[in-house]
């Protein structure tokens, strides 16, 4: 295991710094695209160090990043800012006024706010490997497909949004870490983490799904035990006081993963419907963008907006309909079809993971997977207990299938890829379920490496140094790609495909998922 880990990080980090290299070179040979995006304009004068910065790493600023960036300097200073959560940005911010404090005489807060997105989620997306591997291992319980399901991770097609300034990486580390820590019973600090993850994107509030879900498990569990164990006054009261202490502990885990997206709504409400902010202390480039472009201001001098009176007055939902346009079948326009087209492969992977899974488990969705069906209280046909076809994965499927749906359905379609591949571990799952499944060289590879950890750790060299086996499949395929089944190229040929156009298009403002 520690070897399977060892080479997750390796893979990682070469991804990373390929990654970082590739976009300031994309950056810098291909020429913006002219895109009507929100570019606030800089107000505080260049220091020494900050063209450089901007010329390596200034494609990590594009599209919504550079909201992540602006709140992160200035606030949440427009009504339509509100669409993004605030942990990143608190993130990034406090990297920039601590590690990177140094930097401060030679470079402007939105320069070391740049470096801290390089470095901040460069990390974040290792530390979010490692915990796909960790929640692939226990809920799997395949080493193989734990280990090459973590390394398809590397090559994500969300690439380029877990490097740049998005929010994705560091809500994919706190959504499988949490869902680890809640998979080996750790429940309060698995909340504590999804909580943070909810404080990071709206969609972490549907984790509380997997907190309901799991505790849901253990209650059958526990409820199966006390009928055995006999009938009494003695077995009634423990069996009552267990019931009871699953209820709490629900409720209490529910609010604290929910709690940030309320207490971000009401500091919205407040902000907003109780203004108390002066315009003179704006600098006056950021009222001449909210005024040219109708952004809304939180000013003590006009009336609340219409959503304040209203009988649930959230302002995420009013920004997402107002300004962002999200609602169902939104989207659907002819116009559209090329970003339809765009998530199809995410898509075709949710799909197929969803009814492959339905076909090998239809005992599972029945029941769901709480119980066993069969005659005499006995299943008729044991499913696997591990690998993709395990009840263990039937939530996480369930789950995969609803964002899938309601990113289908009432988001703009081309988010979907890191929609899903920031939130779900399925994605992973089946592509590494898929390709052990269709790949004889890669089966053969997998258990060739596994004979020889087994047998010899290390093999010496003639010259007395030792030198660890080839141990990721992948970069074992890649040369022998012809000879690779169907299957196998169009699933890797998607991912490294994805990979790289990301880097190239997303960099240079031009449009992506």
């Amino acid at each position: 295991m520690a070897t399977d880990v060892r080479t997750v990080v390796q893979f990682a980090t070469a991804t990373r710094a390929l990654s970082l290299l590739l976009q300031a070179v994309f950056n810098g040979v291909i020429p913006d695209h002219e895109a009507e995006a929100f570019i606030p304009p800089r107000t505080d004068e260049p220091r020494y160090l900050d063209p450089a910065v901007d010329w390596l790493l200034g494609g990590l600023s594009r599209w919504d990043a550079e909201h992540f960036l602006f709140i992160a300097e200035r606030g949440y200073l427009y009504e339509h800012s509100f669409a993004f959560f605030p942990l990143l940005p608190v993130f990034l911010r406090g990297l920039a006024e601590t590690l990177l404090w140094p930097f401060s005489g030679w470079l402007t807060m939105r320069g070391r706010l740049l470096l801290a997105v390089a470095f901040g989620n460069s990390g974040l997306f290792l530390l979010s490997t490692l915990a796909l591997h960790a929640l692939s291992g226990t809920v799997l319980r395949d080493r193989r497909l734990a280990l090459l399901s973590s390394l398809l991770y590397c090559l994500t097609p969300a690439n380029v949004f877990m490097l740049a300034g998005y929010s994705e990486s560091l809500f994919a580390t706190l959504t499988f870490g949490g869902l680890f820590l809640l998979e080996k019973g750790l429940t309060f600090r698995a909340c504590l983490a999804l909580g943070m993850a909810t404080a990071t994107r709206s969609n972490g509030l549907v984790n509380i799904g997997f907190l309901l879900y799991l505790l849901s498990l253990r209650a059958m569990s526990w409820i199966r035990e006390c009928h055995t164990s006999g009938k009494g006054y003695g077995a009634l009261c423990h069996c009552s006081w267990i019931v009871i202490r699953l209820l709490s502990t629900a409720l209490l885990g529910t609010v604290i993963i929910a709690l940030p997206f309320g207490a971000f709504q009401y500091y919205g409400y407040k902000t907003f419907c109780f203004p108390s902010l002066s315009m003179e202390r704006i600098p006056h480039g950021l009222l001449s963008l909210a005024e040219r472009k109708r952004y809304r201001l939180p000013d003590e001098n006009v009336p609340p907006p219409l959503w304040c009176v209203g009988l649930l007055p959230v302002l995420y939902s009013h920004v997402q309909d107002v300004y962002w346009d999200v609602g169902f079948l939104r989207y659907y326009h002819l116009k559209q079809i090329p970003n339809f087209l765009l998530a199809l492969p995410m898509a075709t992977l949710g799909i197929t993971a969803a009814y492959g899974y339905y076909r090998a488990n239809p005992d599972v969705f029945l029941t769901l997977g709480l119980w066993e069906m069969g005659a005499n209280n006995k299943q008729l046909d044991k499913p696997c207990t591990h690998g993709f076809l395990s009840p263990r994965v039937f939530v996480y499927v369930v789950h995969c299938t609803a964002l899938l749906c309601f990113g289908t359905l009432c988001m703009h379609v081309q988010v979907l890829t890191r929609f899903l591949a920031s939130s779900s571990p399925v994605p992973f799952w089946i592509s590494g379920h898929l390709l052990l499944l269709n790949e004889p060289l890669l089966r053969n590879k997998m258990a060739q490496t596994t004979h020889d950890m087994q047998s010899q750790t290390h093999v010496s060299s003639g010259d007395g140094c030792e030198h660890m086996p080839h141990l990721n499949p992948l970069t074992a395929l890649l040369p022998q790609w012809r000879a690779c089944s169907l299957t196998t190229q169009c699933i890797l040929g998607y991912f490294i495909s994805y990979w790289l156009l990301g880097l190239a298009l997303h960099c240079n403002f031009l449009p992506w998922t």
